[in-house]
């Protein structure tokens, strides 16, 4: 059955049907990190965001060129046009290289990326190997009227702009009173406005990074990267353009205007932004100090951690709300997700135990045959992952029922089952097992030890030795073991 997926566009407010402009191709661009720190929880929830759009659309047959940048240059102190350049204040604390810094901290953002399961993109362009192309857009805006040249740096005019068209159809702002008022205060500098921005500024003498213009030796405001470069791989139009929900303005506003400015439209299609993850009602970022770095999460060190968690852990906290929706962050909610990435994970390794009968008994039949449009469905209705692993959820008591001989199942539906619960779990929500043991060949002896165990437990319960028997299974419970007796033997599993 042909699936209609129903995405959320922030530009309209609306869920609207995802018709690509040149099916079955699709172009997605997704707001990569700043490269001057450790990445954080707060980068990890639009990477598996957009990672599960990416697959999804993937596994829809779609043919996705799926870009996601990396900010290395004209990002400045609180997003700004005055400050530093968060890059090169490092580069100049550390007495490095502004690009040392940069590739130091995209290697790590890669690792991170990489335990967290996200795919890479199919492009990965950086602001500052595309220079050329956010001057050549800095030349159509000033060519079209909609920016000014002010003692070598080039602004926005937003006033100019907003007359003609709408500065703030993203963010669903009226700026005319802003526009009026900013002329009344004081220290606008260059600027005619407050309000306007900078696509390109003069270079300080101190100012380490720093490229040749018509207009003055500097480098490209933060805004023009992601025009010019989603322009130059996925064309003047392109489908889908995502990012945190902090980025709707002024970034992605800015885009809008940029766009619009230089090329006459629209660029993007559908705009999707995912919420925030906060900490006791407050945004998780650098800036306000308040950030844990997934290394810190993967090992536990860090004072507001309880313990460590396990990167399929923060995957699964992730997803388990949808992404239009805070996220707050407790070590309860950590936990419940520990566990429930651990039920599900059981549950699929055990459709390997699962007896196969003649036929299915009505109710398996049934879950079986919903179950696969059931999480199209959630997909479907603006990726509604959270759904999804409810249903997944059931699908695991369903096994466990089957394990447990209270409901019976055929072959082709047991197969069925398997594939619909590891496709939407390891292929479109991009969960993975987790081994604990650190190589295969310590986790086989290891297994190698609880059979020995369990074998001198059937022998006392041959021999009648019930104390023995109950004693060898207590104990093993203790340590975390579940130790299950059934009609075809023995099965054990080690709890976290």
């Amino acid at each position: 059955m042909e699936q209609k997926l129903f995405i959320y566009n922030t530009l309209s407010r609306r869920k609207e049907l995802f018709q690509p402009l040149h099916a079955p191709h699709v172009g997605m661009y997704v707001c990569g990190p700043t490269v001057y720190g450790d990445p954080h929880l707060g980068h990890a929830r639009p990477a598996i965001t957009f990672d599960v759009l990416f697959r999804y659309l993937k596994h829809l047959g779609y043919k996705v060129r799926y870009v996601r940048n990396i900010t290395d240059v004209g990002h400045l102190e609180h997003d700004a046009d005055e400050g530093d350049d968060k890059i090169e204040k490092k580069a100049r604390l550390e007495q490095l290289e502004p690009m040392e810094i940069a590739q130091y901290y995209t290697n790590r953002y890669h690792d991170a990326m990489a335990a967290l399961n996200v795919l890479p993109p199919s492009i990965e362009p950086h602001a500052s190997g595309h220079i050329i192309e956010q001057e050549e857009l800095v030349k159509q805006i000033l060519d079209n009227g909609y920016a000014y040249e002010s003692n070598g740096s080039v602004y926005f005019d937003i006033e100019k702009y907003n007359k003609d068209h709408h500065y703030g159809i993203l963010s669903h702002r009226n700026l005319d009173d802003v526009i009026n008022n900013s002329r009344e205060l004081d220290g606008v500098g260059e600027k005619h406005n407050q309000v306007d921005f900078a696509l390109w500024k003069k270079a300080s003498p101190e100012h380490i990074m720093r490229w040749p213009s018509p207009w003055s030796d500097g480098f490209p405001g933060w805004h023009c990267e992601c025009t010019a470069m989603g322009r130059k791989y996925l064309g003047n139009h392109f489908d889908i353009h995502g990012g945190g929900m902090d980025l709707v303005f002024p970034h992605h506003e800015c885009e809008i205007a940029q766009a619009v400015a230089s090329q006459g439209d629209q660029m993007v299609r559908y705009w999707m932004h995912n919420n925030m993850i906060t900490i006791n009602g407050q945004k998780m970022g650098k800036s306000l100090g308040n950030f844990i770095t997934l290394e810190q999460f993967f090992t536990g060190n860090h004072e507001k951690l309880e313990k460590a968690y396990s990167p399929m852990t923060i995957r699964f906290f992730i997803l388990s709300a949808h992404y239009r929706g805070t996220v707050d962050f407790s070590n309860e909610a950590l936990q419940a997700s520990e566990k429930g990435m651990e039920r599900l994970m059981n549950g699929i390794s055990d459709l390997e135990r699962v007896p196969v009968s003649d036929k299915c008994d009505a109710e398996t039949e049934k879950v079986v045959k919903e179950l696969r449009q059931k999480c199209y469905d959630a997909m479907n209705d603006d990726l509604a992952t959270p759904l999804v692993i409810s249903y997944l959820f059931e699908a695991c008591s369903t096994v466990n029922k089957l394990i447990d001989h209270k409901a019976t199942i055929c072959a082709d539906c047991l197969k069925e089952l398997s594939d619909t619960m590891r496709t939407f779990a390891f292929d479109i929500l991009g969960l993975k097992e987790e081994k604990a043991g650190s190589n295969d060949a310590r986790e086989e002896a290891f297994g190698k030890v609880v059979d020995m165990v369990l074998d001198l437990r059937a022998k006392a319960k041959a021999a009648k030795d019930w104390a023995t028997s109950d004693q060898i299974r207590d104990a093993l419970a203790a340590d975390g073991f579940e130790v299950k007796d059934t009609k075809d033997g023995v099965t054990w599993r080690l709890n976290k």
